[in-house]
């Protein structure tokens, strides 16, 4: 396998691994509000407030915060932006050392 389709393989890979961990995220988050909605409710647990809400809009929150982070940041700052903000740092660099150099040739 070349070099450029094992590194395109990795990053399908690794994107359907963050989708897979995000669906699991998702189904677990449904079930467990299920679950703590019918323990302060009908069991009891933590009467006479209603915690239920509170749990289930933080855990909301951390769903979403995971969700913009797979879909729209791994999305867009993958191996290809890192490498051109690579290629536009070494360019500056180099231009100021080529800068630096002319510098260094004038006053000689």
């Amino acid at each position: 396998m070349e070099n450029n389709q094992h590194e395109q393989y990795e990053y399908a890979r690794r994107r359907i691994k963050q989708k897979k961990r995000l669906y699991f995220h998702l189904i677990l988050f449904f079930i467990g509000s299920i679950f703590i909605f019918f323990d302060n409710i009908f069991l009891n647990i933590g009467k006479p407030h209603i915690w239920y809400k509170w749990v289930v809009s933080l855990w909301l929150f951390i769903f979403i915060i995971h969700l913009i982070k797979v879909f729209l940041i791994d999305c867009f700052m993958n191996k290809n932006w890192e490498r051109t903000q690579i290629d536009i740092l070494v360019g500056r660099q180099k231009r100021k050392i080529e800068q630096l150099q002319s510098e260094l040739d004038t006053e000689k």
